[in-house]
């Protein structure tokens, strides 16, 4: 089954679904596409598909769960949310992320934590953690390079002519990073 098949036959049911746990149809559509970009990434691993079914309930259902995590909130579902059996969690980008930036020299991490996930500015990075500017800079371009290199380390992803990583995700038990 193709990813176009799969959105005709099921996008409304999954948007329902979504709304029925979000309120708010603006948010069901966002969260819905993120959904279908993971499902359409990894269709060609689903081995049985007399459970495609449970399979993108689940990935959906995971999708509503990073949304209220990213907003700091949780939320529970019943079993009797989810049409058929939930299977394992998917293996994600994220996952391979967070396994990457957890094996980051500290003096690494903590400058690029507070510049990409506090979103302070480098000059303020550099007078919290009492460093020159320049070393500053230098510490996040270089954990950046990290990430880039686990990626492609952890899932063999490549660069492409533009210096962009370019790959799938691996299945977990493949990772080197995430296993």
């Amino acid at each position: 089954m193709t990813t176009q098949e799969v959105w005709t036959t099921y996008h409304k049911d999954l948007k329902r679904f979504i709304i029925s746990k979000t309120k708010d149809a603006v948010v069901a559509d966002d969260i819905l596409q993120d959904a279908f970009i993971r499902i359409h990434n990894k269709l060609h691993t689903l081995k049985d598909t007399s459970k495609l079914k449970s399979w993108i309930f689940t990935i959906t259902r995971n999708s509503i769960y990073d949304h209220f995590k990213s907003q700091g909130k949780s939320i529970t579902f019943d079993n009797s949310d989810i049409p058929v059996e939930i299977e394992d969690h998917i293996h994600t980008e994220k996952d391979c992320l967070r396994g990457i930036v957890t094996n980051l020299p500290k003096k690494y991490r903590t400058p690029l934590f507070l510049a990409d996930i506090k979103g302070l500015k480098q000059q303020d990075i550099a007078s919290q953690l009492n460093l020159p500017l320049p070393t500053v800079k230098s510490q996040i371009k270089r954990a950046r390079q990290m990430i880039v290199q686990g990626f492609m380390d952890c899932c063999g992803f490549k660069l492409n002519k533009n210096g962009k990583l370019v790959g799938e995700i691996q299945e977990k038990a493949e990772c080197k990073i995430c296993n």
